[in-house]
């Protein structure tokens, strides 16, 4: 996908400002973007796939919570031009914030999210006078916080408390350190001068998957020819109860033999197969990886 001369980036990602997605947009972004935040992650992959944006950056899966289905739901369903480009991973660090001028014992209410606050219960209950209150994302919880006048706190990233204007009563209150949260770049059809793939993601469904050993057949395409299969899992199809689509991640791009034979077998065994993207896998170490 070519840019006007001079044009900067124009960047989808999950808002409001200041959650953890725009945390890893500016981590691996290159320096001129224009961000537009978007409510859900279905709006921003589809302002990707409608041309409202060059890019967008979404969640798609979490050490702890496991996949995010409304981003695999999206590119398999609606976003039927819209890839895969680049993958970055980010270490998910909660902050207590709260307004200047309040200290940790004089918090009242404790605002976040809901996987946010249970991904940091053993620090709140250090806290019981305070009491822990769902907010529809972390940035969200901070905004509110940042606006009131109440003893409240949230639980957030650092970079919403700089942008609310808020500040850090703790740091890395979550429960377990080794949280991570992988996101993806999308971008509509191809992209020039990106790195080399390394990782292939594809989605398929339709074969007799209810029959024994019909899946084990299906993936003999991928694992007789020498690939490996690094996660697999189904989410429901449209209609009734038993019919799956299939997730999948390869290590290999497309333009390897072996995988883009085994992608053709594959397409012939199924009704559907839809290469969600073939690009340069992050690197093991949180905070690596970006776009193309």
């Amino acid at each position: 996908m070519g840019l006007a001369p001079g044009r900067p980036l124009r960047v989808a990602y999950l808002g409001p400002a200041g959650t953890f997605t725009e945390e890893a947009l500016r981590a691996s972004a290159p320096a001129a973007i224009d961000e537009v935040p978007y409510t859900t992650v279905y709006e921003a992959v589809m302002a990707v796939q409608e041309g409202r944006a060059d890019r967008a950056v979404v969640p798609i899966e979490n050490s702890l919570e496991g996949s995010v289905t409304a981003t695999l739901d999206t590119l398999a369903g609606g976003a039927a031009d819209v890839r895969i480009v680049g993958e970055v991973i980010q270490p998910v660090r909660h902050c207590l914030i709260a307004r200047a001028g309040l200290g940790v014992h004089q918090i009242e209410r404790v605002l976040s999210h809901p996987q946010a606050l249970a991904q940091c219960a053993t620090f709140l209950r250090t806290i019981p006078a305070a009491e822990p209150t769902a907010a529809s994302s972390t940035a969200e919880a901070v905004r509110t916080v940042a606006e009131s006048d109440e003893p409240w706190a949230a639980v957030g990233a650092r970079l919403a408390a700089e942008l609310y204007g808020c500040h850090l009563l703790e740091e890395s209150i979550e429960d377990r350190h080794d949280n991570q949260t992988r996101f993806v770049w999308l971008a509509r059809g191809e992209v020039e001068g990106r790195a080399p793939a390394s990782k292939t993601s594809l989605a398929f469904w339709g074969f007799n998957d209810q029959s024994p050993g019909a899946l084990v057949d299906v993936l003999r395409e991928i694992s007789d020819r020498g690939i490996n299969l690094t996660r697999i899992e189904s989410r429901p199809r449209p209609g009734p109860l038993g019919r799956y689509i299939f997730f999948a991640d390869l290590e290999g791009g497309a333009d390897r033999p072996e995988v883009r034979a085994a992608l053709t077998a594959l397409g012939d065994r199924v009704e559907a197969l839809r290469v969600l993207g073939t690009y340069p896998r992050a690197a093991a170490d949180a905070g690596r990886g970006g776009p193309p």
